[in-house]
């Protein structure tokens, strides 16, 4: 039997990388252009593989929208194979439900014009999320391709037989943690191993000579895969005519040109018992620890944090108020909801979200992280005022100034929170705009206090009366402009439920509230303390911590760790021979920001003499295109001096410290990070990572060589032991580490450097982050083991404002206080809370955070039933039961 080679022409499309945006976009109208053309002159050719991203046809037909009938036609005769996915991800760095938005977004874009591919595509993804399988097998994909994460990989062709993660083929079966198993296909050798097939004899046997030997080496079957193509490669004209010859030269193969659907059939068929299983996520860590691009999860943080601001707006903010004023008004803002996730997810492609390219390309991020939260934040508006419109707010007095808070995340959240109240108003049609200002400036205002629906005074911040100019644009007529006194409200909301909404009061009192209480226990010796927590912050700035759950301590947390960078936007490099530079023993400066009864705030100012940059030698390094591991660069000796300013809040009866830290950067080829020393002797910890909390190894394997062990998150890391442990959490900082001699959590603040890396010299100096920069993270503890997905929930929550807005006194069909949906389930974190994208079902989505199956309960107030539904939002056949298996990512919807 002839061994058949299967050759597939396509072009792995980077929409924007090492030249800008529009650069990469001319390029790909002109590949569109020659594919269509082939399709139309030359019959033997099978069809393109449109890199399994539907966006190139929007790019496309953007700039050539009369070819609209040719594309229709090519994709209808299977000549362009298209999908399942809007755009490719870099799936790590982008949440669980963008990375299901662009499956969903995909499948619909797909269904516009024909069959989609039924292959999950990640030919150049930086490592691979180990959900993985479970999420193809919910979107009706029994198979994925992947190019990173398990050796062999790239060009190396290498095989370490003794690791866990190596697979002795190319085909492999791919288990994700809850159990489900998909066809795994690894580019072994690229997907570029098929590309630019000589049409000439003496080529041609060269050619295949070396390729056919290297695809063996690696295939399990007789059905070996060439990839004809590469990143931006124009389509090969000739290739029809190079697969002749490959007949002719080579008569115990067959050659054929062909595409994914027919190729996974023939090989499913073939398919040999003994191919691997590979466990949970692949991120090369069975390799030599360089290239595994985890430290693009640090590259241009300002990107990152940006994103996640965006997702946590239409994620949990937008979306979760939309689906509940659409109770009130029967409409939900579909179009523009998938507007804003069309231009989130134009981000999200690895060589953008990953801050790797060119400065241009980022550049043109920003515009579009813009204005997608500026379509979630006037939607969740309009969610907003239908919302408090119709809650009945008639328990207040007639003089209060009624507000209602909103808790949209998926969990029991205590916080702080701010809310801007109007007092008085004067409309410009009344008088001249300053005269009115000066009018109500002058204007003196009684003493407030805020009350709760059932009349309890809450202790708040009330802040001094400002006046500001501020506008109506009202649905039936022109614009209403205004002038307006207002003050602002802190004040904490403790345990409100998921998904819920509790209304206040601003209202005259002639007995403000006394506020005697403090949790500064100590002013001079800098000591806060509350139920959980006693904290000493150190004159370095370095704090103890005292646990009073556990009554373990913990010391030197918050070390700032600044270290030398020479190496790129992927890859971090600290030069050799040198350490890194600490704040420990440095004098800090410490005052008190706040004192309240329900809020503590100390600011910490350190500041640490930083080398400016590289030296000199770097940039000569960067042109020759010395490989970042060999170069030789240090440090400059000329310092300058980073000042650091970190506000440390603790609320009352919380175990968790929230930090903002703010700096002005002006130092270039470096890295600041914030260390978290556990002391917890322990040889695993967890992680926030794509619909699963993972758990990872603290030391590296054998084949190691890398001297760091970069990791992602999203929202939190732990480490624990069985008594005690400690949860990291952040905001936009991707980026983390584990020290194992210390079991220190090293959480990166900052990556500065200034080129893009990999195949050539690109100067970025973009990417040194010059300028202002604000983070914000925090620290939270716990007892026994089992307590830590407590510490997960608050992580979560604490990526999700409440969400706050004035309204009158009024009658209305909503309870001043209500639960909308409630989730009980000790390790279920919920994800989304939405429409259906086919109909007006409510779906709300979650997974097990734990390994262990657990109990879950779904419901709504209104009491109608729920179903099961996949992650396309699909209905299933099997009951929904309150028991929730292993790492079980689930979605259930509710008819209305």
């Amino acid at each position: 039997m002839k061994k058949k080679v299967y050759i597939i022409s396509h072009s792995h499309w980077d929409r924007e990388w090492y030249m800008p945006y529009e650069q990469h976009h001319m390029r790909v109208v002109e590949l569109m252009d020659d594919v269509l053309e082939l399709i139309e002159t030359d019959p033997a050719f099978d069809s393109f593989h449109l890199d399994g991203q539907t966006i190139i046809l929007d790019d496309y037909l953007q700039v050539r929208p009369e070819q609209k009938t040719a594309v229709q036609k090519a994709i209808t005769d299977g000549k362009l194979r298209i999908g399942p996915f809007y755009i490719l991800q870099d799936d790590f760095l982008i949440s669980s439900e963008s990375n299901v938005r662009n499956m969903l977004i995909g499948k619909k874009e797909s269904e516009k014009w024909g069959p989609e591919v039924k292959l999950g595509y990640f030919p150049d993804t930086f490592g691979n999320m180990g959900q993985t399988p479970q999420m193809m097998k919910q979107a009706d994909l029994d198979a994925a391709a992947f190019g990173r994460g398990v050796k062999p990989v790239g060009f190396n062709n290498e095989v370490l037989e003794d690791e866990n993660y190596t697979s002795q083929y190319s085909e492999m079966w791919w288990q994700g943690p809850d159990g489900s198993t998909i066809l795994g296909l690894l580019f072994a050798n690229w997907y570029s191993n098929g590309n630019e097939i000589p049409a000439e004899k003496v080529a041609a046997l060269a050619f295949w000579h070396q390729k056919l030997a290297e695809a063996e080496k690696f295939a399990s079957t007789n059905h070996l895969l060439m990839m004809n193509g590469v990143d931006h490669q124009p389509v090969q004209k000739d290739i029809t005519k190079a697969i002749a010859l490959a007949n002719e030269l080579f008569p115990d193969y067959e050659f054929i040109h062909s595409n994914f659907d027919d190729y996974l059939k023939q090989l499913r068929q073939d398919l040999p018992a003994k191919v691997g299983t590979v466990q949970g996520e692949l991120t090369s860590q069975e390799t030599d620890g360089w290239f595994t691009l985890a430290n693009t999860a640090s590259a241009r943080v300002y990107l990152k944090q940006w994103n996640t601001t965006v997702e946590r707006q239409l994620e949990n903010v937008t979306e979760p108020l939309a689906a509940m004023a659409y109770e009130l008004t029967q409409n939900y803002p579909h179009d523009q909801l998938d507007y804003a996730w069309k231009l989130l997810l134009q981000n999200h492609p690895h060589d953008s979200i990953c801050g790797c390219s060119v400065d241009e390309v980022h550049r043109e991020m920003i515009p579009r992280f813009e204005k997608a939260n500026e379509v979630g934040k006037f939607l969740a508006e309009e969610a907003l005022t239908q919302l408090v419109e119709a809650v009945d707010t008639t328990q207040f007095a007639d003089t209060s100034y009624p507000f209602v808070v909103f808790n949209t995340s998926g969990y029991q959240k205590s916080e702080i929170t701010k809310v801007k109240v109007e007092i008085e108003r004067k409309p410009f049609k009344e008088g001249i705009p300053h005269e009115l200002w000066e009018e109500l400036a002058k204007s003196q205002i009684p003493a407030f206090e805020v009350v709760d629906s059932e009349g309890q005074v809450v202790p708040a911040l009330i802040s001094n009366p400002e006046v500001s100019f501020g506008y109506d644009l009202p649905k039936d007529r022109f614009r209403v402009p205004y002038m307006a006194k207002y003050v602002e409200i802190e004040l904490p909301i403790n345990n409100m439920p998921a998904f819920s909404w509790h209304s206040f009061a601003l209202q005259e009192t002639k007995t403000p509230m006394e506020t005697s209480s403090s949790m500064i226990a100590n002013p001079e010796n800098d000591v806060l303390e509350n139920n959980c927590l006693k904290v000493t912050i150190n004159g370095d700035g370095t704090l103890e911590v005292l646990d009073k759950a556990s009554g373990r301590k913990y010391t030197k947390l918050l070390t700032i760790e600044d270290t030398g960078d020479i190496g790129n936007e992927y890859i971090f490099k600290q030069p050799e021979d040198t350490t890194p530079l600490l704040s420990s023993g440095l004098p800090a400066e410490i005052s008190i920001v706040k004192d309240e009864p329900f809020m503590a705030q100390v600011k910490i100012v350190q500041r640490m003499m930083i080398p400016e940059s590289a030296e000199d030698l770097l940039e000569q390094e960067q042109k020759a295109v010395v490989d970042f591991r060999y170069r030789n660069a240090k440090r400059s000796s000329e310092l300058k001096e980073l000042t650091i300013e970190t506000v440390v809040t603790m609320e009352k009866d919380s175990p968790r410290l929230s930090f903002e830290t703010t700096l002005n950067n002006q130092m270039k080829d470096h890295r600041l990070r914030m260390l978290f020393p556990t002391g917890i002797k322990t040889d695993t910890h967890e992680a926030d990572s794509i619909y699963e909390v993972v758990t990872r190894p603290n030391r590296v394997s054998k084949s190691w060589e890398n001297p760091t062990n970069p990791q992602h998150q999203h929202a939190f890391v732990n480490i624990h032991d069985e008594q005690a442990g400690m949860t990291v959490s952040n905001f936009g900082l991707n980026e983390y580490e584990i020290l194992p001699e210390t079991n220190t959590i090293a959480l990166t603040l900052l990556r500065a450097v200034g080129e893009m890396g990999d195949w050539g010299y690109f100067p970025t100096p973009e990417a040194q982050c010059i300028g202002q920069h604000t983070f914000k993270y925090g620290v939270d503890f716990h007892g026994e083991a089992a307590d830590r997905y407590t510490t997960y929930k608050r992580a979560y929550a604490a990526q999700i404002p409440f969400s706050v807005k004035q309204t009158m006194k009024h009658t209305g069909q909503l309870k001043a206080k209500d639960v909308y949906v409630t989730v009980e389930g000790a390790t279920f974190a919920v994800t989304a809370m939405k429409n259906s994208e086919e109909n007006q079902a409510l779906v709300v989505r979650g997974f097990n955070m734990s390994d262990k199956s657990d109990k879950v309960e779904i419901a709504k107030s209104t009491g109608e039933s729920s179903y099961l539904l996949n992650l396309l939002e699909v209905k299933q056949p099997e009951k929904v039961t309150n028991s929730l298996n292993a790492y079980e990512i689930r979605t259930i919807g509710f008819d209305r």
